[in-house]
């Protein structure tokens, strides 16, 4: 799905966020020109719908939300099928987020102000369908973030650029101890800012093992399969 499939509230909807981002004076998002976020945020946070545990999912966690994407234009494309938790650590972020959501009329959105580790420790752990992700790290770093998160089957669909043989070599060599799966990457560019994106989709394979989630930080200072 794209931005040209939504219907006029939806697109009302994100026409509202992005309203909002292009004159918000906080630093959330380095591009902020509606014409311009439409194509960078929207239409790239909606090919993740090309996953379909991801375009089914009842409750998503979307983690390092940044700005709310993908997280806002998922929530309003999925707005009668799923809940979705926006977890960011930073607060001016979290401000935007909650204005944007508020103003735009997105109510199946909850922000939480929060590390990834301090919510999978907590009351969400294995308790979501589907974590995304959208540049915020390794992609052996977001699967040990996202396994403590996932139920058993549940998927993570990460936001990636141009592949990396490396990159994916590490997932291969940490999957099993996180128990994560490795199940397929999509590529669905190009989009304005990410000519080379690519979705990688990993599954979650059992229970979350001993030991995670592991110390704030710790699984991007040292990446799991480093």
């Amino acid at each position: 799905m794209g931005a040209g499939e939504l219907d006029d509230s939806a697109r009302a909807a994100l026409s509202e966020v992005l309203a909002l981002l292009a004159v918000e004076r906080a630093s959330v998002s380095s591009v902020t020109d509606p014409e311009r976020a439409w194509r960078v945020h929207v239409d790239d946070s909606l090919s993740g719908l090309a996953v379909a545990p991801l375009a089914e999912a009842g409750r998503i966690a979307d983690i390092g939300s940044g700005a709310g994407f993908p997280g806002l234009p998922l929530a309003v494309a999925l707005r009668d099928g799923a809940e979705l938790d926006l977890i960011e650590s930073v607060g001016r972020k979290c401000d935007f987020i909650r204005r944007a959501a508020r103003s735009a009329g997105i109510a199946n959105v909850t922000v939480v102000q929060a590390r990834s580790e301090e919510v999978a420790a907590g009351a969400g752990r294995e308790s979501y369908d589907a974590v995304t992700a959208r540049a915020v790290g390794r992609v052996s770093t977001l699967a040990e973030l996202a396994s403590p998160l996932l139920r058993d089957g549940g998927v993570l669909v990460a936001w990636k650029g141009r592949r990396d043989e490396e990159e994916e070599a590490e997932l291969d060599r940490a999957a099993e101890g996180l128990a994560m799966r490795p199940v397929e990457i999509l590529a669905v560019g190009p989009f304005a800012g990410s000519r080379h994106r690519h979705l990688h989709v990993i599954e979650k394979a059992g229970p979350t093992p001993a030991g995670l989630p592991r110390r704030a930080g710790m699984a991007k200072k040292r990446p799991p399969g480093s």
